[in-house]
Protein backbone atom coordinates (compact mmCIF):
# COMPACT_ATOMS: atom_id res chain seq x y z
CA UNK A 1 0.00 0.00 0.00
CA UNK A 2 1.40 3.69 -0.92
CA UNK A 3 0.32 6.78 0.90
CA UNK A 4 0.99 9.87 -0.19
CA UNK A 5 0.58 12.74 2.68
CA UNK A 6 0.36 16.25 2.07
CA UNK A 7 0.73 19.45 4.47
CA UNK A 8 0.69 23.05 4.30
CA UNK A 9 -2.21 24.26 2.94
CA UNK A 10 -4.06 27.25 3.86
CA UNK A 11 -5.04 31.15 3.82
CA UNK A 12 -2.91 33.02 2.62
CA UNK A 13 -3.29 36.59 1.16
CA UNK A 14 -2.34 37.55 -2.50
CA UNK A 15 1.12 38.34 -2.69
CA UNK A 16 1.85 36.05 -0.22
CA UNK A 17 3.68 32.45 0.24
CA UNK A 18 3.41 28.97 0.78
CA UNK A 19 5.03 25.82 0.96
CA UNK A 20 3.31 22.48 0.09
CA UNK A 21 5.16 19.43 1.30
CA UNK A 22 4.37 15.42 0.44
CA UNK A 23 5.76 12.00 1.76
CA UNK A 24 5.63 9.12 -0.34
CA UNK A 25 5.18 5.65 2.39
CA UNK A 26 4.63 2.60 1.73
CA UNK A 27 5.84 -0.31 -0.40
CA UNK A 28 7.77 1.61 -2.60
CA UNK A 29 10.10 -0.08 -5.16
CA UNK A 30 11.42 3.24 -7.17
CA UNK A 31 9.74 6.93 -7.34
CA UNK A 32 10.12 8.11 -10.92
CA UNK A 33 8.09 11.16 -11.37
CA UNK A 34 6.51 13.36 -8.15
CA UNK A 35 4.32 16.44 -8.29
CA UNK A 36 1.83 18.53 -7.91
CA UNK A 37 -1.86 19.61 -9.46
CA UNK A 38 -4.69 21.28 -8.54
CA UNK A 39 -8.31 21.81 -9.28
CA UNK A 40 -10.19 24.99 -9.03
CA UNK A 41 -14.24 24.57 -8.20
CA UNK A 42 -15.54 23.81 -11.81
CA UNK A 43 -12.75 23.58 -13.49
CA UNK A 44 -10.44 20.26 -14.58
CA UNK A 45 -7.73 19.35 -12.51
CA UNK A 46 -4.30 20.63 -14.08
CA UNK A 47 -0.39 20.26 -13.99
CA UNK A 48 1.11 22.71 -11.81
CA UNK A 49 5.17 21.01 -11.50
CA UNK A 50 6.39 18.11 -11.21
CA UNK A 51 10.13 16.97 -11.06
CA UNK A 52 11.71 13.68 -12.07
CA UNK A 53 14.50 11.47 -9.96
CA UNK A 54 16.98 13.24 -12.04
CA UNK A 55 15.19 16.65 -11.46
CA UNK A 56 14.15 17.92 -14.59
CA UNK A 57 11.07 19.79 -13.66
CA UNK A 58 8.13 20.76 -15.61
CA UNK A 59 5.48 23.83 -14.61
CA UNK A 60 1.91 24.78 -15.82
CA UNK A 61 2.42 27.96 -17.51
CA UNK A 62 0.36 30.06 -14.81
CA UNK A 63 3.32 29.46 -12.39
CA UNK A 64 6.32 29.67 -13.99
CA UNK A 65 8.37 32.08 -11.73
CA UNK A 66 6.29 32.08 -9.05
CA UNK A 67 6.18 28.35 -7.71
CA UNK A 68 9.33 26.40 -7.30
CA UNK A 69 9.26 22.29 -6.95
CA UNK A 70 12.00 20.53 -5.47
CA UNK A 71 12.83 16.72 -4.28
CA UNK A 72 14.10 14.74 -2.07
CA UNK A 73 15.11 11.52 -3.40
CA UNK A 74 16.06 9.57 0.08
CA UNK A 75 13.30 10.54 1.85
CA UNK A 76 10.21 10.39 -1.29
CA UNK A 77 9.51 14.18 -0.67
CA UNK A 78 8.42 16.68 -2.37
CA UNK A 79 8.18 20.04 -1.87
CA UNK A 80 6.38 23.02 -3.50
CA UNK A 81 7.11 26.49 -2.63
CA UNK A 82 4.75 28.84 -4.11
CA UNK A 83 5.15 32.84 -3.96
CA UNK A 84 3.91 35.87 -5.65
CA UNK A 85 -0.05 33.98 -4.90
CA UNK A 86 -2.34 35.26 -6.61
CA UNK A 87 -6.53 34.62 -5.97
CA UNK A 88 -6.47 32.59 -9.27
CA UNK A 89 -4.22 30.19 -7.62
CA UNK A 90 -7.21 29.54 -5.60
CA UNK A 91 -7.92 25.12 -5.31
CA UNK A 92 -7.35 21.78 -3.88
CA UNK A 93 -3.77 20.72 -4.35
CA UNK A 94 -2.66 17.06 -5.22
CA UNK A 95 0.25 15.48 -4.88
CA UNK A 96 1.08 12.94 -7.77
CA UNK A 97 3.65 10.26 -7.69
CA UNK A 98 4.49 7.86 -10.56
CA UNK A 99 5.82 4.54 -9.21
CA UNK A 100 6.42 1.26 -9.22
CA UNK A 101 5.84 -1.23 -6.11
CA UNK A 102 8.60 -3.59 -7.28
CA UNK A 103 10.54 -4.29 -10.27
CA UNK A 104 7.50 -6.74 -12.32
CA UNK A 105 4.94 -3.97 -12.07
CA UNK A 106 4.04 -1.75 -14.11
CA UNK A 107 4.15 2.11 -13.09
CA UNK A 108 1.66 3.70 -11.69
CA UNK A 109 0.44 6.79 -10.63
CA UNK A 110 -0.54 7.60 -7.07
CA UNK A 111 -2.17 10.33 -5.50
CA UNK A 112 -2.82 11.91 -2.30
CA UNK A 113 -6.06 13.70 -0.64
CA UNK A 114 -5.44 17.18 -1.36
CA UNK A 115 -5.32 20.00 0.82
CA UNK A 116 -6.63 23.79 -0.03
CA UNK A 117 -5.34 26.43 -0.52
CA UNK A 118 -7.03 29.57 -0.62
CA UNK A 119 -5.65 33.27 -2.13
CA UNK A 120 -8.01 35.67 -0.84
CA UNK A 121 -7.36 39.44 1.11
Amino acid sequence: QVQLVESGGGLVQPGGSLRLSCAASGTIFRIYTMGWYRQAPGKERELVASITSGGSTNYGDSVKGRFSISRDNAKNTVVLQMNSLKPEDTAVYYCNAVLKIDLSTLNRAYWGQGTQVTVSS
